[in-house]
């Protein structure tokens, strides 16, 4: 068994979650949440986000918006829908729970 492959499967258990919370703040580009999950280390491959920001605006929890861009075509902005702002509370509530259950687990001497 690589260690690669369940640190990849935990890595993608939360990204759904923190996309949430990088898009909780307000509008944000796609290549700004890649750069933010590149810099924490959850994301590697590029093309792993795009399908999941469309899951994510499908189910009603991102919605997008076309915007101009100084710098070449325009730009698709996502940001929370309310929708995606309860589900992210809900989410937030999980990883407390789930955090502090692992944490007794492996801490335990």
């Amino acid at each position: 068994m690589k260690i690669e492959n369940t640190q990849s499967q935990m890595r993608k258990g939360v990204l759904e979650y923190c996309i949430l919370a990088l898009t909780s703040a307000g509008e944000v580009y796609a290549s700004d949440i890649i750069r933010h999950l590149k810099d924490a280390k959850l994301i590697v491959v590029e093309g792993t986000l795009y399908p999941l920001l469309t899951r994510l605006k499908n189910a009603g929890l991102l919605k997008y918006e076309w915007k101009e861009s100084d710098q070449g075509p325009p730009r698709k902005y996502y940001s929370l829908t309310t929708e995606g702002e309860n589900f992210k509370a809900e989410l937030a509530a999980t990883w407390t729970e789930l955090t502090t259950s692992v944490s007794k687990i492996t801490n335990t001497k």
